[in-house]
């Protein structure tokens, strides 16, 4: 409307938020929120640094985190201590000055990252609405949506939608387990509350979860099980992705030594390239020799062992394409950790799979790339060359796996907006509307017991037995007086 401003928007970026992710959010996030008009506004970058002994403990998490991952030892402990490095960083953020200025620029909507809870801290601080991106998939966290056990597996169950009593059973207990893991989650950010909320003001955890306004989740229908969705979750998946340009000549020019046999791209994630042990890459190199295609591979040449000599047929480089590489006529195949953006840009340029996830929600990613029949997973820790080639080759020559993953980018691509403007257009919808307590159930505002119905079920238990027992004492006085009529009869 004339006369007001635009509005502002504050982007909280995470740990998980790489930098160049950061830029391309920002241009997404300052495009006008007038329409869908890709017009780019300046935006203002301020970088806050944890104390160095912070940085050391979570370097050193993560570090432990993946290690372990690549052992086959992915335990919820080590999500935990990753989140109470978290917490740490968090709380120095929150006795630095940066929240103090925040206060002053005025801010219309905070757009905080799901996984780590500090962005709920900070919005609750300024006493701002706030929506939320989740960068992985939904079922590591509860914010409120409906999740039938039956059919919506539980986050490490590794369930499909389609399961059978025992799959039902195993998925309860599951679920049982899942809301003890995620209150401990939540408990490392209690003292956080403590120090930097007043009593009697402190908020709970869980609470500024189902608190957002809009969840937008990175993901989409292509990938995920269908399950029951409130009006303020929206699928984001792809939401990165750029147009396509041709690749450098020197990837064309390897290319093209292979003919019609075409390449396949090995990405497993830049975390992953310090650690993966020595025994692991001479079995993933022998097996790529066994392959007909060219091998575009990225890993940093500085870390690869002097003793292993590199296939003939593989090219190793420290930054590739990846989105223009996925898109190219003749990519046959793509080996990844299972990240959730490379999966996404795979379904979006319908490349096969075959999945090597290590960590976090890697392996239920891979789950679901199995059940829609676009890929093949394998156990990083289980890793043999005659495996390894066995599966690619599979994956290449059986024409359904490269069916399966044209299905599900005609789904991804077929929607009627893009993610950049479901994203955009949504966020205009909260800022003109308010807020979204519309698209919000009520049940976000019941105490748990009225949400599961016990007070009805105790009220009709109470009702049920009250009646049974008032007819047993009624059948009690009519048989007393049936037996006195029949004794005095007799007499």
């Amino acid at each position: 409307m004339a006369g007001q401003r635009e509005p502002l928007l504050l982007l909280l970026a995470g740990l998980l938020l790489p930098e160049l992710l950061l830029s391309e959010a920002a241009k997404i996030f300052t495009m006008t929120l007038l329409g869908f008009k890709e017009v780019e506004k300046s935006y203002k970058v301020i970088t806050w640094f944890a104390p160095e002994d912070c940085n050391r403990e979570l370097k050193k998490s993560i570090e432990f985190t993946i290690g372990e991952g690549l052992e086959g030892r992915g335990r919820f402990e080590n999500i935990f201590e990753y989140l109470k490095s978290l917490a740490l960083q968090c709380k120095h953020l929150l006795r630095s000055d940066i929240v103090d200025s925040l206060k002053n620029e005025n801010f219309d909507l905070l757009v905080v990252e799901g996984f780590d809870f500090c962005g709920f801290l900070v919005a609750e601080k300024l006493g701002k609405p706030f929506v939320t991106t989740l960068p992985c998939t939904f079922g590591t966290l509860d914010f409120g949506l409906p999740s039938p056990i039956s059919y919506v597996p539980v986050f490490t169950s590794f369930l499909t939608d389609q399961m059978d009593f025992w799959g039902r059973v195993k998925n309860f207990l599951m679920f049982i387990g899942f809301l003890m893991k995620q209150w401990k989650l939540h408990s490392t950010s209690d003292d956080i509350i403590k120090e930097h909320f007043q009593e009697g003001s402190r908020p709970v955890l869980s609470h500024l979860l189902r608190k957002a306004e809009l969840w937008f989740v990175n993901s989409d229908f292509a990938f995920e099980f269908a399950r029951p969705l409130l009006p303020n979750t929206v699928y984001i998946g792809g939401l990165m992705a750029k147009p396509t340009k041709a690749v450098p000549q020197e990837f064309e020019t390897f290319i093209a030594k292979f003919g019609d046999s075409g390449f396949v791209l090995v990405v497993l994630g830049s975390m992953v390239d310090s650690f993966q042990s020595q025994n692991v890459l001479k079995e993933m190199n022998s097996a790529f020799a066994h392959l007909p295609q060219g091998v575009i591979w990225r890993y940093k040449s500085s870390h690869w062992p002097k003793d292993i000599k590199l296939s003939a047929n593989v090219k190793m480089v420290d930054w590739l394409p990846q989105n223009d590489l996925l898109a190219h006529p003749r990519i046959r195949l793509f080996v990844t950790h299972g990240g959730l953006n490379s999966i996404m840009e795979a379904i979006q340029h319908a490349v096969p799979i075959v999945g090597l996830p290590i960590f976090a929600d890697q392996p239920g990613n891979m789950v679901r790339v199995e059940a829609k029949k676009f890929g093949v997973s394998i156990s990083f820790k289980q890793i043999k060359a005659e495996t390894l080639a066995l599966t690619m080759k599979q994956v290449i020559e059986d024409k359904r796996y490269k069916s399966a993953a044209v299905a599900a980018s005609i789904i991804m691509r077929s929607h009627p907006l893009t993610p950049t403007q479901r994203l955009v257009g949504w966020i205009n919808h909260v800022l003109q509307t308010g807020g979204a307590a519309h698209l919000k159930p009520h049940a976000f505002q019941q105490p748990w017991y009225e949400q599961y119905l016990l007070d009805v079920f105790l009220f009709l238990l109470v009702v049920t037995l009250g009646s049974l027992w008032l007819c047993g004492k009624l059948l009690g006085v009519v048989a007393k007086v049936l037996y006195g009529a029949r004794k005095q009869k007799k007499a």
